[in-house]
């Protein structure tokens, strides 16, 4: 009898040890399983492909949106097992996120964790006016559009800024945002960096400049921009224009009458357009025009605020393609200069000068128009 005791105990611990070993084998595969599920690239991921995460969804709602895009890779209890590990469960923060090939599940719940949404781009180009900035934005997805139906004074009222002209007030760079956000938050944004950097360039600008006001250093610098693209010029040209306000000259330059034109304007100036009496005509008026002429970049605003000493009162475009000037004293130089400029326009491009044509006009910036500058 004692030996059948022994017997059936040791085919009890047996089964025992068995289920132990079935269990663990179980268990093993379960890990080996988990583990390859959250290191494993999700299957059929495209490029350009997002999940996104909205205020209130619970971590089976944010699954179910996976599922819905075809995402099938793993269990559910294995992705709330994964939540659980890396602390994400109720902790995702709301946002668009990108699903690239490559992705895995681990991947994309740190990225969930931690915020790390997919921002866009929207750049404000130097030398942009207001209206070609407008027509950008409404252009920009996926930004939400809420100042289309806003004539001008209605969009800077609903920025902050009550009847201020808004040309010339928003700083030329690249602004991030994400997918909720609307042209009015790219604005704002926009508006306060400009106002950091005329600021910041005003408080440390040259002594004994002609200008009395940061507004007034804005207008020169947004003239600046717009009459030449090369970097080098900027401070060059704008000491004509400092000379040209300490002696009681009239500024005479294209791009102010091209912007006094405004959407009439057919890319062509005429000898009736610089005789015609506008706001913005410093042909035919003294001073600084009433407003900015387009959004003046970084650099624009140094010139303005520092520009190069000389003599020089006059420039024309060198006419060869570079979008370089002549700049001259006098008038009888700049004259010469002029002359030199009309014969080259006249005459068939050098073999050098052909070469260098399409290039060089690519450098030439946002004022091809400027061709005769200040007479």
């Amino acid at each position: 009898m004692a030996s059948g005791c022994r017997r059936a105990l040791r085919a009890i611990v047996l089964v025992g040890v068995l289920l132990v070993l079935a269990v663990a084998a179980v268990a093993l595969w379960g890990w080996q399983r988990y583990q390859g599920f959250q290191s494993a690239p999700l299957p059929g991921l495209h490029t350009g492909q997002v999940v996104q995460v909205k205020q209130g969804d619970s971590f089976r709602a944010v699954l179910a949106r996976l599922r819905a895009q075809g995402i099938n890779a793993g269990t559910d209890l294995e992705w709330q097992l994964l939540a659980r590990q890396l602390d994400a469960a109720g902790k995702l923060k709301v946002g668009e996120y990108a699903l690239d090939p490559g992705t895995t599940p681990r991947t994309l719940l740190q990225n969930m964790r931690a915020g790390r949404i997919i921002q866009y781009r929207f750049t404000i180009v130097e030398g942009w006016n207001f209206r070609q900035l407008r027509a950008a934005l409404d252009a920009a997805t996926p930004l939400l559009h809420q100042t289309r139906q806003l004539d001008d004074a209605a969009l800077m009222a609903a920025i902050g800024h009550a009847g201020q002209h808004p040309e010339g007030r928003f700083l030329p760079e690249t602004y991030l945002y994400v997918r909720g956000d609307s042209d009015l938050d790219v604005l704002k944004r926009a508006y306060e960096a400009m106002a950091r950097a005329l600021a910041a360039a005003w408080a440390e600008r040259a002594a004994d400049l002609p200008l009395t006001t940061p507004d007034q250093a804005l207008i020169l610098a947004s003239i600046v921009e717009k009459e030449t693209g090369i970097a080098e010029e900027r401070a060059q040209i704008a000491g004509v224009f400092v000379r040209r306000l300490r002696l009681g000259m009239k500024l005479q330059t294209d791009p102010t009458v091209i912007y006094g034109i405004g959407s009439a304007y057919d890319g062509n100036i005429r000898r009736r357009d610089l005789a015609t009496d506008t706001p913005y005509n410093t042909y035919t008026r003294s001073g600084l025009t009433p407003t900015p002429i387009a959004m003046p970049g970084r650099d624009a605003l140094q010139a303005a605020l520092h520009p190069a000493p000389g003599d020089a009162l006059y420039f024309v475009a060198l006419g060869d393609g570079s979008g370089r000037h002549v700049f001259s004293a006098t008038l009888a130089q700049h004259n010469a200069a002029v002359r030199q400029y009309l014969d080259r326009m006249r005459r068939p491009p050098l073999p050098e000068e052909q070469a260098a044509l399409a290039p060089a006009d690519a450098q030439a910036g946002p004022a091809p128009d400027a061709r005769i500058g200040p007479r």
